[in-house]
């Protein structure tokens, strides 16, 4: 069911909300918090797939926030959908004029009560998130450095702001890469001299997933470029040997470990809903995600060289 409000308030979209839920028999209970999406016309539309998609594994009201600033008056749109095909609920929020300065006037009366909120800008995000008018009303602030040619240097920038809470998709891609090394090194215990990550230039993941690996194994880590797709390859050099994951098509890697025959392992680049639904799977602080960034914001002081790299824009957008 699909309700249309033009020039409406937030009212009469929680009134909308209520009529729809009573018509198409599908009410509010199961639902497990707000998510409040952050995007703009171009986006807006992958951007409420994802969340659609992720809330067939937790339904959610999703609140997708397009802001439209100008100097015409100050007016609310919204399109209220209840059912079609998904769990939870989802209503589209164009702000426009004055108003999309303030957009938790909004957003807050249709929040569900007592339920988390969280909070995803698919195209980025601010700087600071948790000072950010509508990242303030999340426990979980969800931004994405993979969507910008500025990826890097928006992770060190939010590093300065970092609060608990605090996520971004470029750490959620290399989870799959962080458990795969951390298997490799439990099958083959040895002292690592080294380590380098291999990706395109300006890839967010990888400096982060760089970051993790020199903090943890307190080691010199190396970034080298690719063509991609993606992360393409991370290397631990031993005085055994070099344990090596490569994947050079974006699907499936090849784990190499000394004195062992290689192994492949399913490793795909993931789509957006897959980082979205693991994500939601948790509400507390990231604590492992805090220190990589740490660790990300002391290499770029230490290495002036890698930090002007870092800060340069990058010709593609990249991801895992």
């Amino acid at each position: 069911m699909i309700i249309d409000l033009t020039a409406t308030t937030s009212s009469q979209i929680s009134t909308a909300l209520l009529d729809a839920r009573r018509r198409a028999g599908s009410p509010a209970m199961g639902m497990i918090g707000t998510l409040v999406v952050v995007a703009d016309e171009a986006s807006q539309h992958d951007a409420l797939k994802a969340a659609t998609d992720a809330g067939r594994e937790h339904p959610s009201r999703i609140l997708m926030t397009i802001l439209r600033p100008g100097r015409g008056r100050a007016v609310l749109d919204a399109e209220v959908r209840v059912g079609e095909g998904a769990p939870g609920e989802a209503v589209l929020l164009r702000l426009h004029g004055e108003l999309s300065k303030y957009p938790q006037s909004v957003v807050t009366p249709l929040l569900l009560p007592d339920s988390p909120v969280i909070v995803w800008w698919p195209g980025g995000g601010p700087a600071v998130p948790n000072q950010d008018a509508l990242g303030s009303l999340g426990q979980r602030r969800i931004t994405d450095a993979g969507a910008t040619r500025h990826g890097i240097a928006d992770l060190l920038a939010r590093a300065e702001g970092y609060a608990p809470g605090d996520t971004d998709l470029a750490w959620t891609r290399i989870t799959s890469w962080r458990g795969l090394v951390a298997a490799a090194l439990d099958q083959y215990p040895v002292d690592i001299a080294a380590a380098e990550v291999v990706a395109p230039n300006g890839n967010a993941s990888a400096a982060l997933l760089g970051a993790w690996l020199q903090g943890r194994l307190q080691i010199p880590v190396e970034r080298n470029t690719s063509r991609g797709p993606g992360i393409t390859a991370v290397r631990l050099h031993t005085s055994g040997g070099t344990i090596a994951l490569s994947r050079p098509d974006g699907i499936t890697a090849t784990l190499s470990i000394p004195g062992q025959p290689d192994g492949h392992v399913a490793l795909k680049r993931r789509r957006t809903a897959e980082l979205l639904n693991e994500e939601l799977r948790r509400l507390d602080a990231d604590d492992v995600y805090a220190e990589a960034l740490n660790c990300l914001v002391l290499h770029s002081r230490s290495d002036p060289a890698q930090r002007d790299r870092d800060l340069a824009p990058s010709q593609v957008v990249q991801t895992t």
